[in-house]
């Protein structure tokens, strides 16, 4: 006879307190670390903890967006919260009690304090490919979507979060292209435990080992960066943002994320900068929590494109997140078109180069907590600035 799942309460939780649970696990999203509240400057941040009696067992950063001249908040917590998801889904007749002693004090809670809507991204993985089985894929015309691609891999405690999420009345909110309102569904992570440098460069495909030999032929030189080097970073970031189509973030943003993340964790962030001949080639940020390491912002130069800067970074930091004990490199988000003719397509097909495999998550999900402000909110999608990519 199984055991009834614990009663969890949930509150306030001390910064000090967030962030030293957080460097305790072997691995947490740093979107859910609290020195990410202080990056976002335009929400309302709250660390809240998981008590089982005294002790604590999970934690989660909040960020309070107010509807304008109503003041009721949409609750968001990216990638989070976290809590060991294993153990909130265990296999049998508790399962959904005790996934639901973790959720309903924290709908509860966030209810109490003014909340309209919850919106979470559980960190539980849900389907796993290859990246033989992506770029098989990819040639074939018969396939649109990575969804519609049998997985190599799946994940009992996903589908099991899934499931009790759909029963709760959550909705799962549509990703268009595997890019949500807010962070990726799909992203694209390189297993780095047990594997050495010759082992990684022989998971990659022949184009990027060439491209990475080439790049060292050409004397392309990678350096870390300081935040006096941010300047020039954000200056090829503007210029990545123009030719590709997307909206560049301001510099302060970033001297914002350099400042919040060190003062946490000294070796929290990382700036690279990839030179050839004194120009800037590419520039990137890395940032580690435990064991997890993400590739999370990049730049690159439409000159010298043949230099191959792009992968010389790319690789730096693949060893460096290695030497500093990450089992996992994660360059974030793709996109789940398979469409040659979509122009999302190169950015898969450059990350699937890497050699390590597409990773499905269960995606973000909302609990609306009043029917009315909900509803307006999502007609009127008043947030969607603030909650896009980060």
């Amino acid at each position: 006879m199984t055991d009834p799942p614990p009663t969890l309460a949930v509150r306030t939780l001390d910064t000090a307190d967030h962030a030293a649970y957080v460097g305790s696990l072997q691995s947490a999203s740093f979107l859910q670390t609290p020195a990410w509240g202080r990056v976002k400057t335009d929400w309302r941040p709250e660390s809240l903890g998981w008590f089982d009696r005294d002790r604590l067992v999970g934690a989660a950063l909040v960020l309070h967006r107010a509807l304008p001249r109503i003041g009721r908040t949409l609750a968001y917590l990216p990638e989070g919260p976290v809590l060991d998801w294993t153990g909130a889904t265990p296999s049998g007749a508790t399962r959904t009690g005790a996934l639901a002693s973790y959720l309903d004090p924290l709908v509860a809670h966030l209810r109490a304090g003014g909340a309209f809507a919850v919106r979470m991204g559980p960190p539980v993985v849900t389907r796993r490919w290859q990246a033989a089985t992506v770029k098989k894929a990819v040639a074939d015309p018969a396939l649109a979507r990575l969804g519609d691609v049998p997985a190599d891999g799946t994940d009992p405690v996903g589908a099991a979060v899934v499931a009790h999420l759909q029963a709760a009345g959550w909705r799962q909110q549509a990703a268009d292209g595997g890019f949500g309102a807010g962070q990726p569904q799909y992203v694209f992570q390189v297993p780095l435990a047990g594997r050495d440098e010759d082992a990684l460069l022989a998971g990659m495909n022949q184009q990027w080992r060439r491209n990475i030999k080439k790049a060292a032929k050409a004397g392309v030189g990678v350096r870390p960066g300081g935040r006096e080097d941010l300047p020039a970073f954000h200056a090829l970031y503007a210029e990545t943002a123009a030719r590709d189509g997307f909206t560049a973030r301001p510099l302060a943003y970033f001297e914002q994320m350099w400042d919040a993340l060190l003062a946490e964790d000294p070796d929290r962030i990382r700036l690279y900068l990839a030179e050839h001949e004194g120009d800037l080639v590419a520039a990137t940020t890395l940032v580690r929590v435990g064991a997890h390491a993400w590739y999370s912002y990049g730049a690159s130069s439409t000159a010298k494109r043949d230099v191959r800067g792009s992968n010389a970074v790319q690789w730096r930091m693949i060893r460096d997140a290695r030497e500093a004990g990450a089992a996992v490199y994660d360059l974030r988000g793709i996109t789940d078109t398979l469409d040659e003719a979509d122009p999302h397509v190169g950015l898969v097909q450059f990350k699937v180069g890497t050699g390590g495999e597409a990773v499905e998550y269960a995606g973000e999900w909302d609990l609306p907590l009043s029917r009315v402000l909900y509803r307006a909110f999502v007609l009127g999608r008043a947030f969607a600035p603030y909650l896009r990519r980060r």
